[in-house]
């Protein structure tokens, strides 16, 4: 069983900052990927990010690039998403989840409860 627990949503003010993080526990496959989806209120679940487990290499959004940031610190099984020049649109619940590469939530294994994000402008 793995569990994915989400950090460091708030509010913040547009053009701001912040780095939300993902705790992992449990075992999962190597060739897993961690990701970062989010939701806006009425809206669907966008793929924001994601990062592999074993190599490191990332993947955006296009709308998301410049902007944001993913990284991973395999010691502390632990995933972060660096968000900057921050925009009211980028209000929404930010999950991560973990799965196979692919930025759609419907092949994820296991998601987080979520943290809120709010932009004000």
């Amino acid at each position: 069983q793995v569990q994915l627990v989400e950090s460091g949503g708030g509010l913040v003010q547009a053009g701001g900052s912040l780095r939300l993080s993902c705790a992992a526990s449990g075992r999962f496959f190597s060739n897993s990927a961690m990701h970062w989806f989010r939701q806006a209120p009425g809206k669907e679940r966008d793929f924001v990010a994601a990062i592999r487990w074993s190599s490191g290499n990332t993947y955006y959004a296009d709308s998301m690039k410049g902007r944001f940031t993913i990284s991973r610190d395999n010691a502390k099984n632990t995933v972060y998403l660096q968000m900057n020049s921050l925009k009211p649109e980028d209000t929404a619940v930010y999950y991560c989840a973990v799965g196979p590469l692919n930025s759609s939530d419907r092949f994820m294994d296991y998601w987080g409860e979520g943290t809120l994000v709010t932009v004000s402008s």
